[in-house]
């Protein structure tokens, strides 16, 4: 029997906090699938200085993204530290932290993908080994290093269907039937997101503001026509790509109503024609965008299947999880990271361990 207690952390592309879930794996010598428990889960908010050197960290120096790197480490180590001390954790239970980082850069087309979030600083700090750069070796050999939930979905959750959607920042699905093939859709919450805040709030719950407004259909013709939905997988978007080439569609003299309603319509459109192309039967959405009753309700009415919103520890707290689970394969030395997913030359182990001493 093999057993692990691990506290996964993710930080999306959504920038709304860190989250973190304290999990423990165990998988028997002649079984094929890993059986999980999740014990305790909390997302922390970022406070306002650091979330505004994240929101602008591709535009710092050599120098400044290091010293950003060694803060946001010293962050998450603090939120950790008070995580095991409110769940009165013993800190030799943990086997290892499993940390994702916040993604800077994703451009696995030049080779490399960014996470910042120091995991030397991370494991000294806290004396508990860390596992941290998922992506880079799967990168290296040829992949996208993305997505990497897909193998969670696979041995974990893959029971409750067939098809899994996360909705953070982006949008990406994995389909379990084998072989495994996940890849990113669409933009998700990014924009959703940055066209709420110019309307003075943080994001359009349960999409009521989209709701009332309307579609721009020469929009929509534009956003479904980007290039990017007519390539084969494996694929991955970064924010790179937004600013390239989503965000100056977006007629900022338009309304936001309208603009909403349109971009909801796009993602949902793109999300359904990924499901019906690969005849998925039923979907399980997680994520900040699964609260969006409007997108959900836009989704379903383009998509043949059945839509399955877990419970909401589940939701909120899926990607964290997962992450943890690549800390338990990695320490068990089995890959964590799928090529049929990735495109790269082979599965790999991904992840770099720091030791606190």
């Amino acid at each position: 029997m093999s057993s692990y207690s691990i506290i996964g952390l993710m930080s999306g592309t959504s920038m709304d906090g860190l989250d973190i879930a304290h999990c423990h794996f165990e998988k028997g010598i002649n079984d094929k699938k890993w059986k999980h428990s999740v014990k305790h889960t909390k997302t922390i908010e970022y406070p306002n200085d650091l979330l505004k050197k994240i929101e602008t960290s591709t535009r710092l120096n050599a120098a400044e993204l290091q010293k950003l790197d060694k803060q946001l480490g010293k962050f998450y180590a603090q939120c950790v530290s008070e995580f095991i001390e409110q769940n009165r954790i013993p800190k030799q239970s943990i086997d290892a932290i499993a940390s994702h980082g916040h993604t800077i850069f994703h451009q696995p087309e030049s080779g490399f993908s960014l996470q910042i979030g120091c995991g030397v600083t991370l494991s000294y700090i806290l004396q508990i080994p860390v596992i941290n750069n998922f992506r880079q070796k799967d990168v290296t050999a040829g992949g996208q290093g993305a997505p990497l939930v897909p193998i969670g979905d696979k041995l974990l959750f893959s029971q409750q269907a067939d098809a899994f959607l996360n909705i953070g920042g982006f949008t990406n699905i994995c389909f379990t039937k084998s072989p495994v093939i996940a890849y990113d859709i669409s933009p998700g919450n990014l924009p959703l997101n940055k066209l709420s805040a110019k309307v003075g709030i943080p994001y359009d719950e349960d999409g009521k503001l989209a709701a009332s407004g309307k579609i721009i259909p020469v929009l929509l013709e534009q956003l479904n026509g980007l290039p990017y939905y007519a390539k084969e997988f494996p694929k991955s978007l970064g924010t790179e790509w937004l600013e390239k080439h989503f965000y100056p569609l977006l007629d900022e003299s338009t309304e936001i109503p309208d603009l909403l309603h349109t971009v909801i319509e796009h993602i949902a459109t793109q999300v359904a024609r990924s499901l019906n192309d690969h005849s998925a039967k039923k979907l399980m959405i997680t994520g900040g965008g699964a609260k969006n009753k409007y997108l959900i309700e836009r989704i379903q009415a383009h998509f043949y299947g059945e839509i399955h919103l877990p419970d909401k520890q589940t939701i909120d707290f899926k990607e964290a999880i997962i992450f943890a689970f690549l800390g338990a394969l990695h320490l068990k030395k089995e890959p964590n990271c799928l090529s049929s997913v990735t495109g790269a030359k082979k599965d790999v182990i991904g992840g770099v361990m720091h030791l606190p001493n």
